[in-house]
């Protein structure tokens, strides 16, 4: 789970001292997997995807070392982006190599950069929740039937009757289990983003 007790402006301070493994860790844990999936939603495979993020993690460390990220300039998220999206290309352009020489269309459309903001957006509102959620099941006093009864009528669209059947509760249950999950995840979720301004 990420830390969300700092802002994207102290973890970023704290990685001017390259021997902070915890600011570093933080911040892996921060962009890895949104980085991972948003070079996923631009058309990466898994392993193209997971190299992509690996290499733009990279690049930003030795950026960041040598002062190249200046906030005055632009937002961290987008140096972040335009580091990924060169990745990105990079892989896209060996896959083309190797679909041209199996004959296959070699034409890629690159994305544009509202498109390239909007998917980044995307993909952190799904981190977020994700994590959300995570805290959710590890942290919270409800029990197993009302955790149970959240996520299958909020994640999996289950009815309230069906999931009442299912889990041998009253749908009254289940819609307070609903109500009070989705409330605590909404609170989690703000704490969450709060975390990331100054991004």
């Amino acid at each position: 789970m990420i830390d969300a007790t700092r802002t994207t402006t102290a973890l970023l301070d704290g990685l001017f001292d390259r021997a902070n493994h915890a600011a570093w860790a933080e911040f892996e844990a921060r962009y890895r997997p949104i980085l991972f999936n948003f070079a996923k939603r631009l058309g990466l495979s898994d392993v193209d995807a997971a190299d992509a993020a690996q290499e733009t993690l990279a690049h930003f460390a030795k950026g960041y070392a040598e002062g190249r990220y200046d906030r005055g300039r632009g937002r961290l998220r987008q140096w972040l982006i335009g580091i990924a999206k060169r990745e990105i290309a990079k892989a896209r352009q060996s896959s083309v190599r190797h679909a041209a020489s199996r004959g296959e269309s070699a034409i890629v459309e690159e994305p544009d950069d509202a498109t390239l903001e909007n998917a980044w957006d995307v993909e952190r509102r799904e981190f977020l929740l994700r994590e959300a959620l995570d805290e959710l099941r590890t942290t919270s006093r409800a029990d197993d039937k009302t955790l149970e009864a959240f996520e299958l009528t909020t994640l999996r669209g289950m009815g309230a009757q069906e999931v009442a059947q299912t889990l041998g509760i009253s749908a009254h249950d289940v819609y307070l289990a609903k109500s009070r999950c989705l409330q605590k995840v909404k609170e989690i979720v703000q704490r969450l983003t709060a975390a990331y301004e100054g991004e």
